[in-house]
């Protein structure tokens, strides 16, 4: 995870692109993406099994959910976060938001 975040720093380094060193413009930057991503659902209803058996559609929502990851590791970097803690931390608070039903 930490080569792939340097690629994505170089990367936006070599462009010149100090926008994306701006919380809030990558925060508008996954937003944007995300929609891109639902926009490819818009309309039609599309199966699990449609998705695997449709190498085109698999292919743009990977290119669009890549967008998303993107943008959220590089804010991740910019803000100095690790993203396995804030995970971690999120799904230890969603497990008592939601816990476990004993039925």
């Amino acid at each position: 995870m930490e080569n792939l975040k340097k690629d994505i720093r170089k990367f936006v380094e070599d462009r010149g692109w100090a926008a994306l060193s701006n919380p809030a413009s990558l925060a508008k930057s996954i937003s944007i993406e995300s929609a891109e991503l639902l926009e490819l659902f818009q309309w039609k209803e599309i199966s699990l099994e449609d998705i695997k058996n449709d190498s085109k559609i698999k292919e743009r929502i990977a290119e669009e959910l890549a967008d998303v990851l993107i943008y959220s590791l590089e804010m991740t970097e910019v803000l100095d976060m690790n993203v396995e803690e804030i995970i971690r931390e999120k799904m230890k608070k969603n497990s008592i938001k939601y816990p476990l039903k004993n039925d």
